[in-house]
């Protein structure tokens, strides 16, 4: 069989099309694990081009994958995903060794380009790529309707399409049967889920419908869109024990001039009534939030609004990033990007530095708590755990040291998806150090 490597870059979206991609080829290549540096027949980039440092690292890949093919280590090069998407009628011509480039909205033409037939049956099928963790992402919609000022997504992804519930279902059952407990949902917007396809908000209804699959003990939200928020999600969130108590809602800002300006659909109120409402509907809810300073006409009072709401808001999870102007988008057609890359930077490290405190205390006041946890992985005689208040590969871990004795002598990676029950013992502002009871 001739051999396949795809390579992925960007987000965990990106990972969950290449698994899909790889269903629909496996029995026609030998694929070959990404890490692995060897000739390959074909080599397929999954790029990101969502900002500029993805961009840049996306066609960094390509030409050095170029340089590959010219010293006869790949025979055909093929590139598809969000960058190609973006710059399909650029990039040919700057790079003429690629064999074929498509999109980030249909794998069928690139399935084709393999040689094989897309097959519909296998729609909720995945090749996981990195089947060592016991979680998995889980994409339930593409695409994007809101037409935030500074992004790019809609016009990268297409309009929001979200995947009917009894394909999601048994894509889960799929993962589970792999050795899956925790699924990760994620999509452009995931609580604009169902209202294509049934006229009506169904996060909910769809959160109920996984939880009753066999072997799937943990469901974790991310990019919930805080506009029109679905808060029966909440209820559900509030009384499913298998909805962990973790909320991913990328707020972007708090001043209301910031927020109109970024047409984010909502003011610095209703953002604060809302944070105030999941925690008192969800009591214990860890909360984690992306925030982006610098952007354009954000001032010096803007800003120091944003440092007392996140201080006065305590996420328990925060990242920040500066504001990275992106051609196409309604940013950089109507407002120039006017903050200085040094103020950006000052304003960054001020946030995070905020954070970091937040963070150590939140952290610090898990204790002498016991809490369960889902072992991830074994590395240096340590268990790499975390509890349901932390997400993979963006939060913090729990670390328990293997003692065998505290085991029965069981092996460590036989542990690897198992869930155990721990005690904190001690804490920095990012990892947190437990024993198992």
């Amino acid at each position: 069989m001739p051999s396949l490597q795809v390579i992925t870059l960007g987000c965990s979206k990106n990972t969950v099309d290449t698994e899909h991609l790889l269903s629909q080829v496996q029995h026609a290549y030998e694929i070959v694990p990404e890490g692995e540096m060897r000739p390959v027949d074909v080599l397929a980039v999954n790029t990101c081009g969502f900002i500029g440092d993805a961009k840049e690292q996306s066609i960094q890949y390509i030409l050095e994958a170029a340089q590959r093919k010219q010293a006869g280590q790949v025979g055909r090069l093929l590139v598809f995903g969000c960058l190609s998407q973006r710059y399909m009628d650029e990039m040919p011509s700057l790079i003429p060794e690629v064999d074929g480039w498509f999109g980030a909205r249909e794998l069928d033409p690139l399935v084709e380009a393999l040689g094989c037939r897309p097959d519909a049956s296998k729609a909720h099928c995945r090749v996981r790529t990195d089947g060592r963790h016991p979680y998995a992402f889980l994409k339930i919609s593409e695409g994007c309707n809101r037409r935030c000022s500074y992004c790019a997504i809609p016009f990268i992804r297409g309009a929001h399409k979200s995947v009917p519930m009894e394909v999601l279902v048994k894509e889960a059952a799929a993962l589970a049967a792999q050795g899956v407990k925790e699924l990760v949902i994620i999509a452009q917007d995931t609580t604009y889920y169902g209202l294509d396809l049934y006229g009506k908000r169904c996060l909910a209804e769809l959160l109920r419908k996984l939880s009753a699959v066999e072997g799937i003990e943990w469901l974790r939200l991310h990019y919930s869109y805080p506009a029109d928020f679905p808060e029966d999600v909440l209820d559900e969130m509030a009384s499913n024990p298998k909805v962990c108590r973790y909320m991913d809602i990328p707020l972007q800002h708090v001043s209301d001039k910031v927020l109109e300006k970024m047409h984010r659909g909502v003011d610095g109120a209703w953002t604060r009534e809302l944070i105030r409402r999941m925690r008192e509907r969800v009591p214990g809810v860890a909360l984690r939030t992306t925030l982006i300073v610098g952007h354009p006409g954000e001032s010096a009072v803007d800003f120091k609004e944003l440092v007392d709401f996140v201080k006065d808001a305590a996420f328990q999870r925060m990242g920040a990033f500066t504001y990275s102007e992106e051609e196409g988008t309604y940013d950089a057609e109507h407002f120039p990007d006017t903050v200085k890359p040094s103020v950006k930077k000052q304003r960054l490290d001020k946030l995070m530095e905020v954070q970091r405190g937040i963070s150590l205390a939140y952290n610090q006041s898990r204790i002498g708590t016991e809490v369960r946890v889902l072992v991830d992985d074994f590395t240096d005689g340590v268990l790499v755990c975390r509890s349901e208040f932390e997400s993979p590969e963006v939060d913090g871990e729990i670390l328990v040291k293997y003692v065998p004795a505290a085991f029965d002598g069981v092996e460590p990676q036989s542990l690897i998806g198992k869930f155990l029950q721990v005690r904190i013992t001690a804490a920095d502002e990012y990892d947190l150090t437990a024993e198992v009871i």
